[in-house]
């Protein structure tokens, strides 16, 4: 979806931080802003997770249709149903010779996730991440289920964020990853977290 290599020079080719990015997906005539937060799923990394669960709306759970349900994919589901989001499962490798989505669902039945054509709740797309098949039907799968859920914010009040992550830049000082909630953030604004103030310096979309 953001078209470019997320684990490229990571230590053992594994996402370890919470990314953040945004894409705009049109569909109906409509454009759709669709902000992704991208959690490790290596088991290491659980408190990631759960906290990527905590601030999301749509918890788009990935699946290799070659490799079926893990520990970690479990665990994933866990934190969506205690954050109390609704899923979107996404079966991915669905190019690879060796996939067996029916044998995934029935995994992931068995987990608790029954898929909408078995007269469950959870959409399940057949998609590859390689070859890009399947991408546009995740997207209107978000996008409807976001439509269902009714999700809205107003841009026109103080924001509400959250931060994902931060970090002491040597040249930047200090640095946040941040999901606006509601409202709208701009340079220059106060910002109160936890016991600490401050006030945003410059700010850059991911």
């Amino acid at each position: 979806i953001r078209e470019t290599d997320v684990v490229k020079g990571e230590a053992g080719g594994i996402t370890q931080h919470i990314g953040a990015y945004q894409v705009v997906y049109e569909t109906g005539g409509e454009a759709h802003r669709i902000t992704f937060l991208d959690t490790p799923g290596h088991e290491a990394f659980t408190a990631m997770r759960a906290r990527g669960a905590q601030v999301t709306d749509v918890a788009v759970i990935v699946v290799s249709a070659e490799e079926g349900v893990k520990p970690t994919t479990i665990e994933a589901i866990h934190h969506a149903q205690a954050a109390g989001v609704p899923m979107v499962v996404a079966l991915n490798k669905i190019d690879r010779p060796n996939a067996a989505p029916d044998r995934v669902k029935n995994e992931m039945a068995a987990a608790g996730v029954q898929p909408e054509e078995w007269g469950g709740t959870t959409p399940f797309i057949a998609c590859s991440a390689l070859t890009k098949q399947g991408i546009p039907d995740l997207l209107d799968a978000i996008v409807l289920v976001a439509k269902m859920q009714n999700l809205r914010a107003n841009p026109a009040r103080a924001a509400v964020a959250t931060v994902i992550e931060s970090q002491m830049h040597p040249s930047l000082g200090p640095l946040g990853t941040v999901i606006v909630r509601t409202g709208t953030l701009k340079t220059g604004d106060i910002f109160v977290c936890s016991q600490t103030t401050g006030k945003v310096r410059a700010m850059s979309d991911a």
